[in-house]
């Protein structure tokens, strides 16, 4: 291009403009796709923040307790299970079925007396057994995933200390006179090991342990429940009522000496 005409002489000369691109500014070029990957990042860390992973948690256990009282599974207990389903893949479906439930905080009794009722003594306690445990983990991986991080600083109380204290030092002994003892809440149990620094393995492994005679007795009172006069069925019943009443007892001894102190 052509900047100006000067004379020199009479002779007309041309000077050529200088022409001066402007400089390409590469951090404006990144700059978008630079700022969406921090604003991505932000927002990654705010959902896995631990506060937002406990209210996902009370958001699925909240769900899972509405689906349960608007389609009631206890029903089963009264309509009987599909006819279609039959054999090992209804004792496996029952014990997945059951173990949902149990997350979603059915009463575990009701479903033992269910098992019983549907496949009889043996693989009802089977169907029961499979299903408490399944369960059981489910919501320890739960509780341990979703809440421990949030919940761990509010171990603050000498209670609270010194559950958390027991269940971490002596997972799983601790864990087996918690199902053996029938005043402690299944659910309860359940997520204060997922609070703890309890391990899976003993968590399991007591829960299949100690659940057992408190579900082969629903399970056997269950089978029997057209008999309520049969020996079995009787005994099914003191199996289920001791251990209640002594777990009482228990209780308002401990209490009584808390207030004695």
């Amino acid at each position: 291009m052509l900047d100006a005409t000067t004379r020199s002489g009479g002779t007309a000369t041309v000077t050529p403009r200088t022409t001066t691109s402007r400089p390409t500014a590469p951090h404006l070029a990144v700059a978008g796709p630079a700022a969406s990957a921090v604003r991505a990042s932000r927002v990654t860390r705010i959902l896995l923040s631990p506060w937002s992973r406990l209210s996902l948690l009370v958001a699925l256990l909240a769900s899972a307790g509405t689906a349960v009282l608007l389609f009631q599974p206890q029903q089963i207990l009264t309509d009987g299970w599909p006819a279609g389903l039959g054999g090992a893949a209804a004792v496996l479906a029952y014990a997945v079925a059951y173990g949902l439930c149990t997350v979603a905080f059915v009463p575990r009794p009701l479903l033992n007396l269910a098992a019983g009722a549907l496949f009889g003594s043996q693989l009802g306690l089977v169907s029961a057994l499979a299903g408490t445990v399944f369960g059981a983990g489910v919501a320890f991986c739960l509780g341990r995933v979703l809440g421990q991080e949030a919940l761990r600083p509010l171990l603050r109380g000498k209670w609270l200390k010194a559950a958390d204290g027991q269940l971490s030092r002596h997972g799983f002994r601790s864990m087996l006179a918690a199902r053996l003892f029938p005043g402690v809440p299944f659910a309860a149990a359940n997520y204060c090991a997922a609070v703890s620094r309890m391990g899976l393995l003993p968590f399991l492994l007591a829960t299949g342990l100690g659940s057992i005679p408190n579900t082969a007795a629903y399970a056997v009172a269950g089978a029997r429940a057209s008999a309520p006069t049969s020996p079995a069925f009787l005994i099914a019943l003191a199996a289920i009522a001791l251990p209640g009443l002594a777990g009482a007892v228990v209780a308002w001894r401990k209490r009584h000496r808390l207030r004695g102190h």
